[in-house]
Order: structure tokens, then sequence, then C-alpha cells
């Protein structure tokens, strides 16, 4: 596999300074639900019930901000969102530890729901900077480093806990998202390219109703389908080695897995052609059906998760990438907000499910109960996507032209077959196998899709 697509992606400017902000920031983003979890019931002493009351109250308040987030970042700009949702971030987490559990449930609700949206940002603002052609590696590199801040962040949250109590911890977790926001604030990235602003600013705007469609449904149902799929594997492969004595080695088989994922991302940033999100999602899902039946010694399970694993950074990222070719850039704020709502639904539906099939049948069923519901999930999600409607106009698999184009005079008469003119907007449909847009312009830059 080639590195050039890699090298290239990170020499285009400002994107490796995005990166590694966002990486960064998304670090004591994911230590915070086991920060939660962990204070709730071992250091108030409430139980595990109660904890998942707390993080469910701050996970319903993400789901629902995390699109009005986006909305708000599309009509007013990133900085008075960023400013806001970092003041509030620094306020519940300097308190946190202090508060009696009703009011840390009703904190935590209002917290999520004016969550810093690191994650959302940072995909809209990859969106902007790098051009359509590029976006399939730079959207899967993004995921891996999701992953990495996904294998820091709750160890870093069980060891502060563990070690320095959670006054110190959860203050020390509001640091992280304070110092996350300002390098936000600082870096400033931009949320739609030159040529998308023009585009708007020579009224090009596009209705909700054009973009927020039946198919746009369907792909978000096939995202919660693979956070489903992830979600339930993870507790089955904890419940299982805790069923045979290997306690001590889910650390590491944990750790095992998202190495897989890290792998299958980096070998399918590489490729030349992506494939699409609906196939990787299915495949991940029934790749994870067998597994079950490598019960016994936890090396031949972590062996049997290889297959299903590799897919898993491919699976997130054409999805985020899919997104980002159909949905206009001035909505694109609000449709990350979305995929990353859909993720969290996916997630937080998996969990009791998973739970009451191993409780019940046992942890190797949960496995193919798993990966059959992600399969049946994709098929139902499907037929909407095959009806999907072409792309609007202002969808970014079309190409721009710049704005003192649109001066052109109309061709004299005497010319009847006179070229267009270089401000005509062109739709190039979206390549078949990776779903995203694939569009030049003789008379513009390259413009990415949103």
């Amino acid at each position: 596999m080639a590195l050039d697509p890699y090298r290239r992606l990170l020499k285009i400017p400002g994107v490796p300074t995005l990166l590694l902000v966002g990486l960064l920031a998304r670090v004591p983003a994911t230590a915070t639900g086991m920060a939660l979890t962990l204070h709730v019931a071992e250091v108030l002493h409430l139980g595990y019930a109660k904890a998942g009351l707390v993080t469910m109250a701050s996970t319903i308040g993400m789901a629902i901000g995390s699109p009005l987030s986006g909305r708000l970042v599309d009509r007013h700009g990133l900085r008075p969102v960023l400013a806001v949702t970092t003041a509030v971030q620094a306020a519940f987490w300097s308190c946190a530890w202090a508060l009696p559990f009703p009011a840390l449930a009703a904190a935590a609700a209002l917290a999520g729901l004016l969550a810093l949206p690191v994650f959302s940002v940072t995909r809209q603002c990859l969106a902007a900077m790098v051009p359509a052609p590029q976006r399939r590696t730079g959207f899967t590199l993004d995921s891996m480093l999701v992953e990495l801040s996904y294998m820091t962040g709750p160890a870093l949250a069980v060891a502060g806990l563990t070690a320095l109590g959670s006054p110190v911890t959860m203050t020390v977790i509001g640091v992280g998202m304070t110092l996350a926001g300002l390098g936000l604030l600082t870096l400033n990235p931009p949320t739609r390219s030159e040529a998308e602003k023009e585009h708007e600013a020579l009224g090009g705007k596009v209705a909700r109703r054009e973009w927020l469609t039946p198919a746009f449904g369907g792909l978000m149902a096939t995202v919660a389908a693979a956070t489903f799929v992830l979600t339930a594997t993870e507790l089955s492969m904890v419940a299982t080695m805790t069923d045979a004595g290997d306690t001590e080695w889910v650390g590491l088989a944990v750790g095992i897995w998202c190495v897989y994922s890290l792998v299958g991302g980096f070998v399918y940033g590489g490729l030349s052609r992506g494939f699409s999100p609906f196939a990787l999602i299915a495949g991940m899902g029934l790749l994870t059906v067998p597994v079950g039946l490598a019960g016994g010694d936890w090396r031949w399970l972590i062996l049997a998760l290889l297959p299903a694993g590799l897919l898993c950074a491919p699976a997130l990222s054409s999805t985020v990438d899919v997104v980002s070719g159909r949905v206009p850039a001035a909505a694109r704020g609000e449709a990350m907000g979305l995929h990353g709502t859909a993720l969290l639904i996916g997630g937080a539906a998996s969990a009791p499910i998973a739970g009451a099939v191993i409780d019940g049948v046992g942890s190797s069923w949960a496995f193919t109960v798993a990966g059959l519901a992600g399969v049946a999930i994709v098929l139902a999600a499907l037929p909407l996507w095959r009806r999907r409607p072409p792309a609007s106009p202002d969808a970014t698999d079309t190409v721009l032209a710049p704005p003192d184009a649109t001066d052109t005079v109309p061709a004299p008469p005497e010319e009847p077959a006179a070229a267009p003119a270089a401000a005509e907007v062109v739709g190039v449909p979206a390549a078949p196998s990776t779903l995203a847009p694939a569009a030049v312009a003789a008379a513009a830059p390259e413009v990415p899709a949103p």
C-alpha cells in the first residue's frame, strides 16, 4: 500500500495542525463517561445503576445537542459556539465532583446538551480544508485518531480516579476540556472553503428538506448499526473473558482489537478507491456473527475478532465521507451533528440488548445477535438510500466557478454554439463505489465537497 495519499494529505496547509488539535481535544472528551461512572458508583457508593442514570442523562443531552451545535456553527460560525460550550464544560467539571446525585444528573444532562463539539467540528473542518479526492484518506486518518483517543481517555480516567481521587481527576478533565476549547478557538479552522462561501454569497443556500431526506435517514440508521455492533461486541468480549476467568486480560484484548481497527483504517485510507459504507458495515456485522464460536481461551477469541475489527475504522470513516459528499456546505455542521447523534443512539440501544442476551442465553450468542442485528438494520436502510434524489446543485458533487465569472454576458444570437459560461454549475454524479463526489471544472479551482 502506498503512503503517498497520507503524504499529500499532510502537506495541505492547516490539516496536520487540525488533526493534532483534534486528537488532543478528544482525549478528555473520551474520559468523561468513565469518570462519571466511577465517581457515582465507587466514590459516592451509589452503585452502577445510578451511575448509568447519570451517563444516560449526559448521553441524551449530547444526542440532542450535537445537531443543534452544528446548526449554530452553520449559522453563526465556529467561535461563538466554542466559547459557550467551553465555558459550560469548565464550569461543570470544576464542581461536578462536589455535587449531590440529583444535581449531578441534571448538570450532566445540561453539560451533554452543551458539550464541546470537538468530534463533529474536526470532521466539518476537514471537509472544508481537504479537496474532495483526498477526503476519504482524511476521514480515515481522523477515524484512526479517534480510535487512539478512545484507547487513551478512559484508561487515564480509571488511573486518575484510582490514584488521585475524583476531585483531582474531574478537575483535570475540566482543564483538558477548557484547553481543547481554547485551542480550537485559537486555531479557528474554516468550516467552509472559500469557493463555498462565495457560492453562498450568491444565493446558493439549500433548504433542509433538500438534504434531510429518507435517504439521509437510511444512512444515519446504518451509522447507528455500526456502533450497535461495536458496543455489543465489546460487552460480549468482556463477558466471555470474565466467564472464562480471564478478566486480567480484558484490557489487553480490547487494545489488540483497537489495533485491528487502526491497521484496517491505515490500509483503507491508502487505497485508490473506497467502498460503500453499507457494504462495509454489513460485512462487519456478518464477520461478527461467528465470533462466539471461539470460546474458551481468550487468545482464540481475539483472533476471531480480527476480520470484523479490520473493518471498524473504514466503516465509520466511509459514513463521514458520504455525509460530506451529499450535504451542502451550508448544512454540513448540522449533518455532522446528526451523524454524531446516530453514533450515540446505536451504542445506547446496543448496551441493554446485548446485556439481556448475555444474561439470558450467554455471551457467545450476543456476538451472533449483534452481527445479525447490524446486518438487518443495513438491509432495512438500503432501499431508502437506493431511492435517494439527485444531489442538490449546491451539494459538493458540484463544482463552482469564481464569483467574477458570473457576470458572463449571454452569447449573441449569431453564436448559438458558444460554450456555457464558466459560472454555470455542473453536477457530477457520485462514483458508485465510494458514493463520494468526483468533479472537475476548467474555470474554477478545485472545490472540496461538503
